[in-house]
């Protein structure tokens, strides 16, 4: 087959929720919310971190990281979702296809490392507390931060080409809001057995054995908590690690459901419900769920909304 009659389609159509007419306006509403919670909330710790010298530490550099990660990652899928849901043409072109898969893989799978890379630093920062200075200092930090987004480039750019580089003369026509990889493979008119292969090998490495390094990383911190005499010290240091291990719960709960099964077990009606969890609802929860457990980001931002109100009120006067 000659390359320039690869790609047949020039569109694909994304029928997201289009079979729930009655829902549209309550599910564009909700989509909106979360995606403006996520917005302003992990905006908000991206300013104080940068501006407040005392998180300049190496656990608000990484979650600095992630809630640059988290933008990316809603607002690769949530607008288009929200023209869709009030807009009968749910059209993409297939190269805007390509790309937003290209996205969508490449912040997930560098949160799946920034969350790896936390973890790394709790266990320092807990288990090796004396040490922790001199591992922990910014050149690791820095190095951390650029092997993730490097892993996510380099495997977001990957699957991306070798999935839109299949012929695609058929159907074009999708049960879910944005161009997933399992429902854009099921329109290749060819075999897609090696990619198919390729996307388990990938979530093996980059989701399972992450999230394996994490739990190593907390058996090794449960451990050295409970050998701590005070139940006071135990409490304040558990806390110290309390919002990264609810961030990791949530984002792989839902991951783990929707991609590490078998391809004959795949359904995109359940999977595109599981899908508005961690593309929508996860990033919007991560800043309030580390608002309410680091004591440093409350202070900072009671201060911040303090001045702000403060100028507000000089401005007027």
């Amino acid at each position: 087959m000659k390359k320039e009659n690869w790609t047949c389609l020039t569109e694909i159509v994304l029928l997201g929720f289009s079979d729930f007419q009655s829902m549209r306006e309550l599910l564009f509403c909700l989509v909106l919310m979360f995606y403006l919670m996520a917005l302003m909330g992990n905006s908000l710790i991206l300013i104080l971190t940068i501006f407040s010298p005392t998180l300049h530490t190496p656990m608000y550099f990484f979650l600095c990281n992630l809630s640059f990660v988290e933008i990316g990652y809603t607002s690769t899928i949530s607008p288009k979702m929200l023209v869709n849901l009030l807009s009968d043409n749910q059209n993409i072109y297939f190269w805007g296809c390509g790309c937003q898969m290209c996205f969508f893989i490449l912040f997930g799978i560098t949160e799946c490392c920034l969350l790896c890379a936390m973890a790394y630093d709790r266990y320092v920062a807990i288990c090796k507390p004396l040490q922790y200075p001199y591992i922990m200092n910014l050149r690791e930090c820095a190095m951390l931060a650029a092997v993730s987004w490097a892993i996510g480039v380099f495997v977001g750019l990957g699957q991306s080409i070798s999935i839109f580089t299949l012929p695609f003369c058929g159907s074009n026509r999708i049960s879910h809001f944005f161009c997933d990889l399992m429902p854009i493979l099921k329109l290749a008119s060819t075999n897609t057995y090696k990619n198919e292969v390729a996307i388990a090998t990938i979530t093996v490495l980059f989701i399972l054995v992450p999230l394996l390094l994490i739990l190593f990383s907390y058996i090794l911190i449960i451990s050295t908590i409970l050998t701590m005499p005070l139940a006071k010290n135990r409490r304040k240091t558990f806390s110290t690690c309390s919002s990264h291990l609810a961030v990791v719960c949530i984002f792989y709960g839902t991951c783990i459901v929707t991609y590490i099964r078998p391809s004959s077990e795949y359904s995109t009606d359940s999977s595109r419900f599981l899908a508005l969890l961690y593309t929508v609802v996860t990033p919007s929860l991560n800043p309030i769920i580390y608002s309410l457990r680091n004591k440093e980001i409350k202070s900072i931002k009671a201060a911040f909304m303090k001045s702000v109100t403060r100028k507000q009120i000089f401005f007027t006067e």
